[in-house]
């Protein structure tokens, strides 16, 4: 009886250790949401910053891809507030998930500075002729 009583309060005292605490996170939620969307893309924290590392590993390395010679200087005549201090650099980011190794670039842009910190997100789509837009956070 001693023994039963004894693993029955042990049993109790072990499950109350994992009852929720109101405080929850999904971080696989937060990855879904939304860092940015330029026109109808939207583009998750992560798909950013693997465009921004792709194109500074390319800027840092002396290298560009495709017809259009990424990462190339971006020189803002747009006039945007990025949050970050230039020179800076553009970089396209796909709507396919993947990282531009070249091809088609597609409408959409990360800027970055030549130190590698990401500074907005422009975009094509809505934009007069060859000129830019900001996507969701760039203004």
């Amino acid at each position: 009886m001693r023994f039963s009583f004894i693993s029955t309060a042990l049993l109790f005292a072990v499950s109350s250790i994992a009852l929720p605490t109101g405080e929850y996170t999904d971080a696989a939620l937060d990855k879904r949401q939304s860092a940015t969307t330029c026109g109808s893309n939207s583009y998750s924290s992560s798909r950013v910053q693997s465009a921004v590392n792709q194109g500074y590993n390319y800027y840092s390395n002396g290298q560009q891809v495709g017809s259009g010679k990424y990462p190339h200087t971006y020189n803002n005549y747009e006039g945007f507030d990025f949050s970050v201090s230039g020179p800076y650099q553009e970089f396209p980011i796909l709507q396919s998930g993947n990282v531009y190794t070249g091809g088609s670039p597609g409408p959409d842009r990360v800027v970055f500075n030549t130190n590698g910190q990401y500074a907005g997100a422009i975009t094509h789509t809505g934009a007069s002729g060859n000129n830019f837009v900001g996507c969701s956070g760039t203004s």
